[in-house]
């Protein structure tokens, strides 16, 4: 332990971290993303801001869920316009990071899935840190691993991961990729796919938010925990699940992000 601590904060002094955790890194790179390229070999060699980094690793996330990237969903995970967000996926799609797919949304590129696994492997290897060493709390980790995650060299990344025991997941059970960017794939489904009297063994939590993830601890609905579906109800135009022993009804939606193991 001590010597992760020793090496973090040796690797701390190499950049900036008030800086990082401010939000002016936003505004910094908003101008190389308006910004038209003048060459292919320009582009090529200018790495990727934290900025270009956040919007791929968003896009990874949401292509994941739903196939493709929306433009409306993006523009929430980010907080921005959508006008905003039309913007930078033009400058994306010059930089050949995705590709504008008519009335649907956005894919990554071959290289823009790479850099968007590159700073997930990142993410989730700092949100273990913040949880397994600084016994931050799981729902707190994931705002703080975003701002984080930018400034990690590969050197420190591998350093955290052995000191953890090369974890296989993140705090809330999503899949820590390689350094070669392969990730396990698991046979877990959503919890809103099983039917009354199915039960499950929850393996994950797909949406991170800080909101979401204190409400289902308070509602015993943790990794690990088995569920045992009692009812699907509808009110109005939702559908909620009756979950035995729990005693708030979920929406539908909510029980899309956690996910199960069919026992």
């Amino acid at each position: 332990m001590v010597k992760i601590f020793n090496f973090f904060n040796l690797n701390l002094s190499k950049f900036n971290l008030t800086w990082i955790l401010s939000s002016r890194w936003r505004a910094a790179h908003i101008n190389l993303l308006s910004t038209r390229p003048r060459s292919l070999s320009m582009v090529k060699s200018v790495a990727p801001s934290s900025s270009i980094e956040e919007y791929l690793e968003n896009i990874y996330r949401l292509q994941e869920r739903d196939g493709v990237a929306r433009t409306k969903k993006l523009a929430e995970m980010m907080n921005v316009t959508l006008g905003t967000i039309t913007n930078t996926i033009e400058s994306l799609e010059r930089r050949r990071f995705v590709k504008h797919l008519p009335y649907k949304g956005v894919r990554l590129t071959k290289e823009g899935e790479k850099i968007a696994i590159d700073v997930i492997r990142r993410h989730r290897l700092v949100e273990r840190l913040l949880t397994d060493i600084l016994r931050m709390e799981w729902s707190r980790v994931h705002e703080v691993a975003c701002k984080l995650e930018h400034g990690f060299t590969e050197e420190l990344v591998m350093l955290i991961g052995k000191s953890l025991g090369y974890p296989k997941t993140c705090p809330h059970g999503n899949p820590i990729p390689t350094r070669k960017g392969s990730m396990v794939k698991d046979k877990s489904r959503p919890l809103a796919s099983l039917r009354p009297a199915d039960e499950g063994r929850i393996v994950k939590i797909v949406e991170e938010s800080s909101s979401l993830l204190k409400f289902l601890s308070g509602q015993g609905l943790v990794i690990g925990a088995i569920v045992r579906i009692k009812h699907i109800a509808r009110s109005g135009n939702s559908d909620f699940i009756l979950l035995e022993g729990v005693e708030h009804p979920l929406e539908i939606e909510i029980g899309r992000k956690i996910w199960v193991n069919k026992i």
